[in-house]
């Protein structure tokens, strides 16, 4: 029977390969109705086969974790766009080298923010050098969105403590891989936002946003909005990085009129020490 098994998925693997190379050669992919469904592009990528694509979204990656025993995850949101510090010291340096003004302030800019990426590489390491010592339903793994940045940080930091880690990547018009810090078995690509944000929120048991763009901040707020409204159960949000946060958005204001409630605003946490981000989450679990 596994053999069997093995050998059916290497034909369909050999099919796909065979496809694609045609592709690859100029040549057209076009609907065949003498082809099985599930090795024609041409029908999976009708919109009227678009609920199977969602499916197939929603499957994959909740197996191949479950596969590998990630049940529980704190996913770790922030900017693609900060560097490590070292790297940030190599750019400021080539661009004082070049003279050019704009290319300097880029680079100084760049070495103010490489402080988050550290912080979020901390952070991660802490959360798994915890559960490397827990028995394996117990564990805690770092989640991120698979890209560079605040993303690569927080997988770097696990992958420091030899603790596995997952990136739920998305495909986007100037494609991204993953980074290269994510255990090669629990990086995965997403075309659907709507899906990858479900799978964000199914194992997560806490959620830490470094400071971020329109992403993180989507990210962010659906969260919020699924325990403030009762659609998910409370869990620990943190927001680290408090000049950032306290600038980006005036809560106080929201509450002052009337948008959100006083309550409102225990949904989330404040912090600027990653040692302190994790003793949230710490002790609202109690570990």
């Amino acid at each position: 029977m596994e053999a069997n098994t093995q050998l059916n998925e290497r034909r369909l693997a050999d099919a796909w390969e065979e496809l694609h190379n045609h592709a690859n050669k100029g040549n057209p992919l076009l609907a065949d109705s003498n082809r099985m469904a599930f090795a024609d592009p041409e029908f999976l990528f009708r919109r009227e086969t678009r609920g199977i694509r969602f499916q197939l979204e929603m499957l994959k990656p909740d197996l191949g974790q479950t596969h590998q025993g990630i049940e529980n995850t704190i996913v770790v949101y922030g900017s693609a766009r900060f560097v490590a510090p070292d790297e940030a010291a190599r750019q400021l340096a080539e661009a004082q080298a070049s003279g050019d003004a704009p290319r300097i302030a880029l680079a100084e800019r760049a070495v103010r923010n490489a402080h988050y990426y550290e912080q979020a590489r901390r952070f991660a390491r802490l959360v798994a050098e915890h559960s490397n010592q827990q028995e394996p339903v117990n564990r805690l793994y770092i989640c991120t969105g698979g890209g560079p940045g605040i993303m690569e940080a927080a997988n770097r930091g696990a992958h420091d403590a030899g603790a596995p880690n997952v990136g739920l990547n998305i495909a986007l018009p100037h494609e991204q891989g993953g980074n290269r810090f994510i255990t090669p078995s629990l990086s995965y690509k997403f075309h659907y936002f709507a899906l990858r944000k479900m799978h964000f929120m199914m194992r997560a048991k806490a959620l830490v946003a470094f400071p971020g763009g329109f992403g993180t901040l989507d990210e962010l707020f659906e969260v919020l909005t699924l325990v403030q409204t009762g659609k998910t159960k409370p869990v620990p949000i943190v927001l680290f990085g408090s000049s950032f946060w306290s600038r980006l958005i005036n809560f106080d204001l929201l509450i002052e009129e009337g948008t959100i409630s006083a309550d409102d605003r225990k949904l989330f946490h404040i912090t600027d020490d990653p040692q302190e981000a994790w003793d949230t989450i710490r002790q609202f679990y109690k570990l």
